[in-house]
């Protein structure tokens, strides 16, 4: 009987240390898993701040404006704009010294032609 009991508690020792190394992995995870939420957080942060940031580098007025500062430009005058009379005639499309170019490149070559005809021995 001793001997069983000597087993039965050596068994609740080994199963109580079971139960802590399980209670210390979880301790572990839920710590790994807090600090990816924080990381996760100030990620999105991050993007908004930039998302706004470029909603305020993107705008029409402010890109305007430092076109007018910067570049060289100046407003279009209607007596610049030009109709379609004013456009030079399309010219004309080039004539090919020959119709048919890849037909002479077969006729100028010295490979007999094949003759189609049933395989040799099928009838």
């Amino acid at each position: 009987m001793r001997l069983l009991n000597l087993l039965v508690i050596i068994g609740l020792v080994l199963a109580a240390a079971y139960v802590y190394e399980i209670k210390f992995e979880s301790t572990l995870d839920a710590e790994r898993l807090a600090r990816m939420r924080g990381e996760i957080r100030r990620e999105r942060d991050a993007i908004a701040a930039l998302r706004a940031e470029w909603a305020k580098l993107d705008t029409p007025r402010r890109i305007e404006g430092l076109a007018q500062r910067h570049l060289p430009l100046k407003q279009v005058e209607a007596q610049q704009m030009s109709g379609l009379d004013n456009l030079p005639a399309r010219p004309k499309p080039p004539v090919p010294d020959n119709a048919d170019p890849i037909g002479s490149m077969i006729e100028e070559t010295d490979i007999p032609t094949a003759s189609v005809g049933h395989p040799a021995g099928a009838q």
